[in-house]
């Protein structure tokens, strides 16, 4: 096991899947509005530059985890020509924002959003010919498992792309983000949120996230090839790509 899935959002006896469950539940009302806020917008240019990178591909079946309120799925409606985009994710009150957004789109006929588990998807072998986790990976109980499930509903020649925040390098960079996420940020959050806790555990789950090349490491072992990332925003997110 890696240290990310020892790391839980409250000191509490219950498994990491639950305690995430519920904290984005308690939320979800204002995850939206603290995205924007707290990362200045990057977000939205991060997820339009990940989406960028299935336009060669050209999906028609997409499976997107930890779809949350649906900003992802979204994105691909405006960039991609699916057929269907199916977001799972574990928070129904996350997924309840999602809906009225994919509707307010106009999308209802190309998204599909329901509950689901990352690490047991309930979809058929080479259901997909792309899967996306928009900084959802760090919260799996199970980092490997959720990865295997990835490559098993992929059909051969698939795609996987993972957004997942990352831990800049570079001075003062490095220092400055620490400082951010560890105080600036919890502290923003504990007085706009009804769960405080949520963005202090976003920088301990950063912290442990096995980044980089551990993460593309991971990737190999769960049967992806041709795996690569990109630092971003000077290696605040990185963007992870690989084959079946």
């Amino acid at each position: 096991m890696i240290d990310v899935e020892k790391v839980k959002p409250y000191n509490e006896a219950d498994g990491k899947k639950k305690q995430i469950a519920r904290m984005f539940d308690q939320v979800a009302g204002s995850y939206d509005f603290l995205n924007r806020v707290l990362s200045l917008g990057i977000d939205v240019y991060w997820r339009k530059k990940a989406i960028s990178k299935l336009r060669t591909l050209q999906p028609a079946m997409i499976l997107d985890v930890a779809s949350g309120t649906a900003d992802v799925a979204l994105e691909m409606f405006r960039q991609l020509r699916a057929e269907k985009i199916t977001g799972i994710d574990i928070s129904e009150k996350m997924l309840e924002i999602g809906r009225q957004k994919v509707f307010k789109a106009g999308a209802t006929d190309i998204i599909q959003l329901q509950i689901g588990d990352a690490e047991n998807l309930q979809f058929a072998d080479s259901s997909f010919d792309a899967v996306t986790v928009s900084f959802g990976v760090r919260n799996f109980e199970n980092v490997e498992k959720g990865l295997q499930e990835f490559h098993r509903v992929l059909r051969p020649g698939g795609k996987l792309i993972v957004l997942e925040f990352s831990r800049p390098r570079l001075f003062p960079l490095k220092q400055l983000f620490n400082i951010y996420f560890r105080y600036i940020l919890p502290f923003i959050g504990k007085i706009t949120s009804k769960d405080p806790r949520a963005y202090a555990y976003l920088y301990e789950s950063v912290q442990a996230f096995p980044d980089r090349e551990q993460f593309t490491g991971l990737m190999d072992k769960a049967g992806f090839r041709q795996n690569a990332y990109e630092a971003w925003t000077a290696g605040i997110v990185c963007c992870y790509v690989g084959d079946k």
